[in-house]
């Protein structure tokens, strides 16, 4: 008993013309799908890495702005004159700089306010 292989289909002129529609459609869906992922994802990974930029200068500034108050406490402390201040003039560093931070908070409350008086 003899088998005989089937013989292979060879292609028509006609099927070598026809387009390849499968990967066609594949193509649409994916250019479509991110086209979609662009105008979602886009803004928000945007806004994501403005957050975490601004959280790490918040973050970099209030050290900054610590160190430069100790800086300037004891500078302050370092250079008073003992003849009007005493000898022990750490009180008269910490009441300046409190001086001069409360007068700012008063200046930038005012202004968020809106007061020109």
């Amino acid at each position: 008993m003899a088998t005989t292989s089937p013989a292979s289909p060879t292609p028509t002129p006609a099927a070598a013309d026809q387009p390849d529609w499968p990967a066609q459609a594949a193509d649409a869906i994916v250019e479509q799908v991110g086209k979609v992922r662009d105008r979602t994802t886009g803004p928000a990974i945007k806004i994501s890495g403005y957050v975490v930029f601004g959280a790490f200068a918040t973050l970099l500034g209030s050290v900054a702005f610590v160190l430069l108050l100790i800086g300037a406490f004891r500078l302050l402390d370092a250079y008073l004159p003992d003849a009007v201040f005493g000898e022990e003039h750490t009180w008269a560093a910490h009441s300046i700089l409190g001086a001069v931070l409360v007068l700012a908070g008063l200046f930038t409350s005012r202004k968020m306010k809106g007061d020109s008086a």
